[in-house]
């Protein structure tokens, strides 16, 4: 029991460094090329869940726009019959997806040894995502889906299976972080431009609530974030409970 006691602790030591060490690599490169493309990927999970949202509630995806500038839109239909819940559903499903995509991407990759084929799943997401972003034209976005699924598909093959377990922490980590900064410089320190607080303020009628909604959504991204490390690393391992 000792032995496995000081292995756990071990263990545990591991994580937390590996957290702080992403974390800190996230922070420094932010506004670096290296993180460009995983900062494009998060704002794809944001339009991509505004669109699933929106056919949660009977309506359906028309486009999906991926912008150079690391920006986009969702354009989508929503049925006659949409009232102010389905609308707010809908302008809420951005970072709220965004925030769940990366905290699930987290935690299946934390608990899961099956790192290979969450990357390969990951893939496969994108090339849905990019059937919607051929509708728009726009090449930029069409190159980017198609450029990084084939990234996920060669890593699925070639790489080992130590690159998707770190990669994968990465990627989600990342993408919890961004939901919190992009919220603060788009919804507070820049509000009213458009965002998605802007519109669920306009939908309740009071256009000047929108920074109390970006602060209750980074409230909100901060809990998310310290329940899927929880999540990721239990204080228990429920299969060794009661063993020896």
């Amino acid at each position: 029991m000792e032995e496995i006691k000081k292995t756990k602790e071990i263990e545990k030591g591991k994580n937390i460094l590996l957290i702080a060490v992403m974390f800190l690599a996230a922070v420094l490169l932010w506004n670096t090329p290296l993180l460009y493309p995983v900062k494009l990927f998060v704002v794809a999970l944001h339009e991509l869940s505004h669109g699933l949202m929106a056919i949660i509630v009977g309506g359906k995806i028309a486009n999906i726009q991926i912008d150079y500038r690391i920006g986009g839109y969702c354009a989508y239909y929503l049925p006659l019959s949409a009232g102010f819940f389905s609308k707010s559903l809908v302008a809420a499903a951005g970072y709220l997806g965004s925030m769940l995509w990366g905290a699930s991407i987290f935690i299946l990759s934390s608990r899961s040894q099956r790192d290979r084929w969450i990357t390969l799943s990951i893939g496969f997401i994108m090339l849905v995502l990019a059937f919607f972003v051929i509708k728009t034209g726009q090449l930029f976005g069409i190159v980017f889906c198609f450029a990084f699924a084939a990234f996920l598909f060669a890593a699925y093959k070639w790489l080992p299976a130590g690159f998707h377990d770190v990669f994968l922490k990465f990627l989600g980590l990342t993408s919890c972080l961004y939901v919190i900064i992009d919220i603060k410089e788009d919804l507070i320190d820049r509000s009213g431009i458009g965002s998605d607080a802007d519109r669920i303020a306009e939908l309740v009628g009071a256009p000047s609530l929108s920074v109390p909604i970006g602060v209750a959504w980074i409230v909100l991204a901060v809990v998310v974030l310290f329940f899927t490390f929880k999540f990721a690393y239990p204080a228990e391992d429920p299969t060794r409970v009661g063993g020896q």
